[in-house]
């Protein structure tokens, strides 16, 4: 055989392997394949391609693995198995910038599965090498790195303590100043998985600066780096008073209030995220949010908005409302009361509904004035209804239990308490009796209104324990009106005169 022979053999050998190579990466590009692609044994016969002396053929190899890796968690497990790993993290320090990219995008197909794979990819030695990806000059190449590294950490603590062992976190920062929009993304990311997990880890993430360096992004114009940003500073504010009262020095407000009414959902959802992990710490810092009209834009934020994305904003509220007399007014005088129950008639999760219902017990809970301004908003009903619905979950009834009897304790407003009277069980009965004995031996008018409206011949009709609670409040409520009028409107009053006609002899 001549030379000229053999090399048209390797020649047809290279473009057979290449052509090989190259299927299998579109093939796996479509869900439907990769099953048949995995029975056909494929992992074994790409594994050796990731080391052939063409390195086209090596990085289409490491493609089609991150492909098939990414489409669920038994194809990862296989490249787990397969001893795949371990060649990609060699590589990863070797070989060229396009090998690189795919190396880290079968690592991070590998790890977003479980944590269990996750723990796999680091054990291979791969942050090290990721660490190096960080510190590439190739913008592609620290992208793919970031983000593997963001689909690691995000899984528990553990993990991203490793990251942060590695030495990633300084890198990250570095990358989130770097021109290209998509590094920024992936590294703001990368941060907000690191931070959520811990105070520590949120600390680690404050001591490197990265503050100041979202901070200056939250205006930026691309809508997927503000989500990133403004959700990485939402993980790190929810830890503690200190990481907050940093995130708002870092003066982000009142220009981050412009995000809620930006065309991005997500956008505006972190942004009243943000607000509602710093809101929830301290009184002083709520009202800083108030200060810079932070209540009054979430409220508007609720107005524009439907479904999941409201709950971040109604459970701002509440926070702001827990702190003090003073802060609830502010949620009351910005309209949030009629807001809230716009949210609770419309919305159909349970989980929503039971945030607003606590809520607003956060807000009717401090005063008669307050209670009211829930009243008038003709909550009660509502609330009472979520309540006593055999299908609504066990937290809702709980939550919309509570709220009810929190403000029906400081409700002086007979208007919305009488309806009640009517529908109400008897644990939830025994707080509106005792409203109205508290606020009827002081208000005549009251006292002729309960009459004629017909209130106090319900409370007759009550059946009550002797010497129970709400025994003891009915007869407070009697003892407000001549006995004869209790008797008239008791009970058998009526038959008990038509005996005396029976009996009564007519001069």
């Amino acid at each position: 055989m001549s030379q000229r022979q053999i090399l048209q053999v390797f020649e047809q050998y290279q473009k057979a392997r290449t052509q090989f190579v190259q299927t299998v990466a579109d093939l796996a590009a479509r869900p439907q394949n990769t099953e048949t692609l995995q029975n056909a044994g494929v992992m074994s016969l790409l594994r050796p391609l990731l080391l052939d002396a063409v390195p086209t053929i090596q990085q289409t190899a490491a493609l089609a693995l991150g492909r098939l890796a990414n489409y669920n968690d038994d194809l990862a497990e296989a490249v787990v198995k397969g001893d795949i790993l371990p060649q990609l993290v060699y590589s990863l320090a070797e070989q060229n910038r396009f090998y690189k990219k795919a190396a880290a995008f079968v690592l991070r197909a590998v790890a977003k599965h479980s944590p269990e794979l996750a723990q796999a990819v680091v054990d291979c030695g791969a942050l090290d090498a990721l660490v190096i990806s960080l510190e590439e000059f190739d913008p592609g190449v620290k992208e793919a790195a970031a983000w593997a590294i963001s689909y690691i950490a995000r899984h528990n603590a553990q993990l991203s303590q490793a990251v942060v062992d590695a030495g990633v976190v300084p890198l990250l920062v570095l990358c989130i100043q770097e021109p290209e929009i998509a590094l920024k993304r992936v590294a703001a990311s990368a941060l907000s998985d690191i931070a959520k997990h811990s105070p520590e880890l949120a600390q680690t993430v404050v001591d490197t600066g990265a503050i100041a360096h979202l901070a200056q992004m939250i205006l930026n114009p691309d809508a997927k780096l503000k989500r990133q940003v403004f959700s990485a500073l939402s993980q790190i504010a929810k830890h503690s008073v200190d990481v907050a009262e940093m995130v708002v020095e870092a003066e982000i407000f009142p220009a981050a209030l412009v995000c809620l009414k930006d065309p991005d959902e997500y956008v505006r959802k972190n942004v009243t995220t943000l607000i509602r992990e710093i809101t929830k710490h301290t009184p002083e810092l709520s009202q800083i949010i108030v200060n810079v009209g932070g209540v009054a834009a979430v409220i508007d934020y609720l107005g524009d908005s439907k479904g999941n994305v409201r709950l971040p904003g109604i459970m701002m509220l509440g926070y702001v409302a827990t702190h003090s007399e003073n802060l609830a007014m502010a949620v009351i005088v910005s309209k949030g009361v009629p807001q809230l129950a716009i949210c609770l008639e419309e919305e159909q999760e349970d989980h929503i509904k039971a945030a607003t219902a606590w809520a607003f017990g956060q807000i009717g809970r401090h005063t008669p004035e307050h209670a009211k301004a829930v009243a008038v908003a003709n909550v009660f009903p509502k609330l009472l209804n979520l309540y006593l619905d055999t299908e609504s979950s066990e937290d809702l009834q709980v939550k919309a239990k509570k709220a009810l009897k929190s403000i029906l304790q400081k409700c002086t407003y007979l208007p919305a308490l009488e309806p009640l009277l009517y529908e109400a069980p008897s644990n939830i009965l025994k707080h509106v009796i005792c409203q109205f004995s508290k606020v009827l031996p002081h208000d005549s008018k009251a006292r002729r209104l309960f009459v004629t409206s017909g209130g106090l011949k319900k409370v007759q009709e009550i059946k009550a324990e002797p010497g129970s609670a709400i025994q003891e409040y009915i007869n407070a409520i009697n003892n407000c009106y001549p006995e004869e009028i209790v008797r008239y409107y008791s009970p058998g009053y009526s038959e008990t005169l038509l005996e005396r006609i029976d009996t009564y002899q007519p001069m």
